[in-house]
């Protein structure tokens, strides 16, 4: 893992490259909960973050056809968490609506609703695909 506390003026960010199993999600899980308790953030924060993050790497092992995934956690700016994971597959997420007898599909729907904002980014060697809340910054 890399914690990549960076020059003044400038946000943490911690990631680490972990195999594309089910196996990742509770270590991903792991990885966001850490950089929540370490950058001082409320349990909001950490819980919405949390779950983000294995919704996100669930659906990047089921359909990212990657041997690895990178998962990133960053404070983009003081009143913004990200969490990202960037997979090899250039296929583009959808947002699906699912009926209510329907075992899975919920995921981005449910990233959609805890998130202020999520996104795809398309990479040279595949994609990223990462959301964002706001957090509290100092005695808000």
């Amino acid at each position: 893992m890399t914690n990549e506390r960076v020059r003044p003026g400038q946000y943490p960010r911690q990631s680490v490259t972990l195999a594309s199993e089910a196996a990742a999600v509770p270590v991903a899980r792991q990885i966001v909960r850490e950089a929540c308790a370490e950058w001082g953030m409320d349990q909001d924060a950490a819980e919405t973050g949390t779950l983000l993050i294995s919704e996100i790497v669930t659906n990047a092992v089921r359909h990212g056809h990657s041997h690895s995934v990178r998962v990133i956690a960053e404070q983009p700016r003081p009143d913004r968490f990200r969490v990202a994971v960037v997979d090899k597959s250039r296929r583009m997420p959808e947002l699906r609506i699912v009926g209510p007898d329907a075992i899975g599909g919920r995921g981005l729907l449910l990233i959609d609703t805890l998130s202020d904002r999520w996104g795809t980014d398309l990479l040279p060697w595949g994609k990223r695909v990462w959301a964002e809340i706001a957090i509290k910054v100092g005695n808000q």
